[in-house]
């Protein structure tokens, strides 16, 4: 088989289950515990994940958060990655970074290092940070619209990529004895004027390993996929059905194509939070151990979040139906997916709860590791997904068990890699590397010379 299965860990230190910190193999301080985290990237490249991918919050976020209150407080993804690159080889890392918050220019280098630090094992993800908490740390009493997130996003990710690109690969020469350390017809302002930037450039920081860091993005709303369509390398998605995810990936590889793009080269990775047992009843106990755990007043504090931040559930019974809430301008697919949950299943509120605890909307399985292995084989083989990021319920249990359970039969079906293709994420991934515009505007003009 030529195609094979990509594989993200998505790894923060708290668990991705609300009450992951609570299990009794979980470090309490796992969010910000720098050996924990090691441990994990290890154990991630010892199973040949293509990336470590880390998500961020740009507020506190009590109770709503992956790990609940065990991720108020964290690490900054891109400086956690640059510590661990260099204890690792052939790992990525894919980092959150916010197109709302952040300017371009700071983002381009800080990126660019990354990559360089890791010799081209680093990963954009894209985000259009929501919340009014969020916007009050910067400047703001009230977040913007969904629409003007995006549309700052689309100019926020090409100026980026324009910087990325203000060297070519070749521009250095460091020659000692002529003391000619770059060439001046290598480096590029890139003189942007738009309507949220004015950037000048060139960047401060040589043209990265990679060309450019992996573009990740993880919006489905219809901005959401105008903005995947146009930038995207990988895109990190949630859905519960196959059905849905079938939609959205044709939906998505065919955006691709008309905006003059190959299908190919977009990766699609929905995200699936497993439960792994050698048995399907083993896996079951450990899906309700965790759910055990959970504060109430957490599950709640958690759908609060995820339906936009205005659902009050107070006096309303845990055993009674979601009341009905209004949208947000915060993140409208997620809004409509946790409602649509509700619905489909009849769930009441702490079943609900329960439910989203695990991933947030997010694909969870629970059975065998032959079990787990059968549905990722599904929806790989039928436009379903490229791949996907695995959300571990809690750490480091549930990754130890994909990594020794599932993956090897994975590659006994030659679904999945016995060893790392390349280097650099792009190699692992099968992505081109990105020419730079101003060495092929060069070469078009000598041909024609």
């Amino acid at each position: 088989m030529t195609r094979q299965i990509k594989l993200g860990a998505f790894l923060p230190g708290g668990g991705q289950h609300i009450a992951a910190w609570r299990h009794p193999d979980a470090p309490a301080d796992g969010a910000t515990n720098f050996e924990f985290h090691r441990r994990l990237a290890e154990t991630a490249e010892r199973g040949l994940f293509d990336a470590y991918f880390l998500a961020d919050n740009l507020s506190v976020g009590l109770g709503g958060r992956e790990g609940g209150n065990a991720k108020i407080a964290g690490f900054e993804p891109v400086t956690l990655f640059a510590a661990l690159a260099p204890l690792t080889t052939h790992l990525g890392f894919i980092a959150t970074a916010s197109t709302t918050y952040e300017e371009p220019y700071t983002l381009a280098r800080k990126f660019a290092s990354l990559d360089l630090l890791s010799n081209g094992r680093a990963g954009w993800n894209v985000v259009t940070s929501a919340g009014d908490e969020t916007a009050r740390n910067f400047n703001r009493e009230t977040q913007p619209s969904h629409a003007d997130r995006y549309e700052r996003a689309h100019e926020h990710v090409e100026t980026v990529k324009a910087l990325w690109d203000s060297w070519e690969d070749d521009a250095f020469i460091r020659d000692k004895a002529t003391g000619r350390f770059f060439d001046a017809g290598r480096v590029h302002d890139i003189d942007h004027k738009g309507e949220h930037f004015s950037v000048k450039g060139p960047l401060n920081a040589p043209r990265p390993v990679q060309g450019h860091p992996v573009v990740v993005q993880a919006g489905q709303s219809e901005d959401g996929r105008r903005l995947a369509a146009v930038s995207a390398e990988v895109i990190f998605t949630a859905h519960q059905n196959l059905a849905s995810a079938q939609e959205f990936y044709r939906d998505i590889k065919a955006r691709v194509k008309r905006a003059g793009r190959n299908p190919e080269h977009v990766l699609i990775m929905p995200g699936v939070a497993p439960f792994v047992g050698r048995t399907e009843e083993e896996a079951r106990s450990k899906y309700e151990e965790l759910n055990a755990l959970i504060v109430p007043e957490d599950g709640v504090a958690l759908l609060n979040g995820l339906t936009g931040g205005t659902l009050d559930l107070t006096g309303y019974p845990l055993d009674g139906p979601l009341p009905v809430s209004n949208e947000t301008e915060g993140m409208k697919s997620r809004q409509a997916l946790i409602r649509k949950i509700a619905d489909e299943h009849g769930f009441t509120i702490r079943q609900l709860y329960q439910w989203i605890a695990t991933a947030r909307g997010h694909y969870t399985v629970v059975g065998s590791a032959e079990q787990v292995a059968d549905q990722l084989e599904e929806w790989f083989l039928s436009e379903a997904a490229d791949g996907f990021n695995i959300l571990p319920p809690w750490l480091p249990g549930a990754l130890d068990d994909f990594v020794d359970l599932v993956i090897p039969i994975l590659q006994r079906r030659g679904l999945f890699r016995t060893a790392y293709e390349g280097r650099t994420l792009r190699e692992n991934l099968g992505l081109p590397r990105p020419a730079n515009p101003w060495t092929l505007a060069r070469a078009t003009v000598q041909a024609a010379e």
